[in-house]
């Protein structure tokens, strides 16, 4: 049986409604909460070309039946969280530090 795998792609609206779409390269859970590590995805090719290729990284947080994702306001937290995501995403990619 064969299988297609594409990427997770997210939507999402920021506070202004301006709808933003992601790629979601991976996630995890640790005692401090639920957390995304998102690309950004362009329509177009000069898009692609501005972009600083910052990982954007997002808390999952639940309220009632929704669920949404919200900046990580404290550094200490998404320092942390950071270096998670960077260790489990050159594993992944096999990146090399040079």
């Amino acid at each position: 049986m064969s299988e297609e795998y594409g990427p997770d792609i997210v939507s999402v609206v920021d506070e202004d409604g301006v709808e933003h779409t992601f790629e979601e390269l991976d996630r995890i859970e640790t005692d401090k909460g639920r957390y995304v590590a998102l690309l950004p995805v362009y329509d177009e090719a000069s898009e692609v070309l501005d972009d600083d290729g910052e990982l954007i990284i997002l808390k999952v947080e639940e309220e009632g039946e929704e669920t949404y994702l919200a900046p990580i306001e404290d550094d200490v937290e998404f320092d942390e969280v950071g270096e998670i995501f960077e260790e489990r995403l050159s594993e992944m990619f096999e990146i090399k530090d040079e």
